[in-house]
């Protein structure tokens, strides 16, 4: 489960596979419909959390292009540099602006490839987590929920996926299981 070295939990809790090796899947607590897919699902499980470390962390790049140096400039936002950035955010209330931007910016530089990565996974997730904390606010007053509305739907599995990394760490496929060490 991650890379928790150290961390001691119940056997019911380790996902470890069933003594009678009829059902090779991570939890055996539930057993499959079709046992035979327990090996295809163990073996492609950390594929499929890398790529979902990936998405999540690599997602935030764009954002940052567009904030910090004017890409994609027709994607109807207001800010296409910092100070632009820095003027929304005290427009919007996040005062001082010209703090706010740029923390936003480097989270979403450095933070967001780390993340992608698996390096200082849990550490990299930390202003992720806060900076998506603070967007989901924004986004329900916004919006409420439905993400057409400019609602909350859309950062809020964003938010949740962060979280899992920054309590289970980057996992098996990650930088910091290649260097051997983990927050």
């Amino acid at each position: 489960m991650g890379d928790g070295a150290g961390v001691h939990l119940p056997n019911s809790l380790l996902h470890e596979p069933a003594d009678d090796g009829a059902n090779a899947m991570p939890d055996p607590s539930t057993p499959l419909i079709l046992p035979a897919l327990g090996p295809l699902y163990q073996a492609l499980a950390p594929w499929a959390e890398a790529a979902l470390r990936a998405a999540v962390g690599l997602a935030l790049v764009p954002h940052a292009l567009r904030n910090t140096f004017g890409f994609f400039p027709k994607t109807g936002v207001r800010a296409h540099n910092l100070t632009e950035l820095a003027a929304q955010l005290d427009h919007d209330g996040y005062r001082p602006g010209r703090l706010w931007a740029p923390a936003i910016s480097l989270t979403q530089f450095i933070a967001g490839p780390l993340l992608a990565l698996g390096l200082f996974t849990r550490a990299a997730a930390v202003p992720i987590v806060i900076f998506l904390i603070v967007t989901n606010v924004e986004r329900w007053r916004v919006g409420r929920y439905f993400w057409n509305q400019l609602g909350l739907e859309y950062t809020l599995m964003w938010m949740i996926a962060a979280i899992y990394f920054l309590i289970n760490g980057g996992g098996a496929i990650s930088l910091d299981h290649l260097i051997g060490r983990a927050f």
